[in-house]
């Protein structure tokens, strides 16, 4: 009696389709894909070459590729652009508004920013099973950028010290006191990362802020960050050819951080000298500097979102992502920015 009569049979007498003719069918048709040059999904479905389901550079990875039917195309850099320009300039044109009339309610901004990108980062973190206290990392978070206005350098060194004991003993106990920690070293020590690389660093905004003509120096800050990520975009897209990392941003290319590198260093040269009225290397030093710690935070957030089998943080801005997406490059860039600027202005 031949295969197919058997898998007849079965299927008349219970309905349902044998495993192994189903393996047999996605064989087959893998063997047919391996003739004709197009993809086989794990169905046995054959897959277009280049479409969102193909697997290699076409499809991007974690790094965003073509989106699937009914999604805005993306650009070469993996992102809706028209969306993603639309979100940059109200974003843009909203924090310039606020830094030149009201620059305290920047405080505010940050403070909202910190907790949902705080957010963001736990609720993916928690998704893959690394348990991180939410609730003393959103606490502590906003008390460390609040005690940054009045309190200065003191104020945020106590609030950060004074939550990551928190974290440490909230992890301890929080199954109870009865029961044993698992993955405490691991948990606690991600707990204190997040900690740093959220709260912590987008508190040295708001001590740029308090100092004299502070939203100026923000305002500086922030367009040399947009300097990096435009130069970065243009030359990246137009000649980006030699990736820099490619196990961990493969669209990241040495090109793209060369535009980068000079528009950086130009708007540093013209920020500092115009805004601030100061000597124009120190705006080619913090142009370069920005750079550097820009470029790597951007490499940090993909090399996190690769372990955890992500493509965004969050969908919170369309063409961006979340929160978090948008502040990987500016969270160092302003601890930076306030170093260079206090040591030197």
């Amino acid at each position: 009696m031949s295969d197919g009569t058997i898998v007849a049979e079965e299927t008349a007498a219970t309905g349902e389709v044998p495993e192994e003719a189903i393996a047999s069918s996605a064989n087959a048709a893998a063997a047919t894909s391996a003739v004709s040059g197009n993809s086989v999904d794990a169905g046995g479905n054959q897959v277009e070459p280049g479409t969102a389901d193909s697997a290699g550079p076409a499809g991007g990875g974690f790094e965003g590729g073509a989106g699937s039917e009914g999604k805005a195309p993306a650009s070469k850099a993996g992102r809706n652009l028209p969306a993603a320009l639309a979100v940059g300039f109200g974003l843009g044109l909203s924090l310039i508004a606020i830094l030149l009339w009201a620059p305290k309610v920047l405080v505010g901004v940050i403070a909202v920013a910190v907790a949902v990108a705080t957010w963001e980062v736990t609720k993916r973190l928690r998704e893959a099973d690394v348990l991180v206290p939410r609730i003393p990392l959103l606490v502590g978070g906003q008390a460390v950028v609040w005690l940054a206005w009045p309190l200065g350098p003191q104020g945020v060194l106590g609030a950060f010290g004074a939550t990551a004991l928190t974290l440490m003993v909230w992890r301890l106990f929080d199954h109870g006191l009865t029961a044993t920690p698992r993955n405490y070293l691991r948990d606690t020590a991600i707990s204190v990362f997040v900690l740093t690389w959220v709260p912590l660093l987008a508190a040295f905004a708001v001590l740029m802020l308090s100092q004299d003509d502070g939203n100026l120096r923000v305002l500086t800050f922030m367009i040399l960050v947009v300097c990096s990520d435009v130069g970065g975009y243009v030359a990246g897209v137009l000649f980006g050819k030699h990736p820099m990392v490619p196990h961990i941003s493969p669209k990241k290319s040495w090109e793209g951080f060369a535009g980068s590198l000079v528009f950086c260093v130009i708007g540093g040269l013209l920020t500092v000298t115009l805004l601030l009225q100061a000597n124009s290397m120190i705006g080619v030093l913090l142009g370069a500097g920005l750079v550097l710690v820009a470029t790597s935070g951007d490499l940090i957030e993909s090399q996190i979102k690769r372990e955890l089998g992500i493509k965004d943080m969050g969908t919170l801005l369309p063409g961006h992502g979340g929160i978090m997406d948008r502040l990987d490059s500016m969270l160092p860039s302003a601890f930076v920015a306030w170093l260079v600027l206090t040591a030197l202005l």
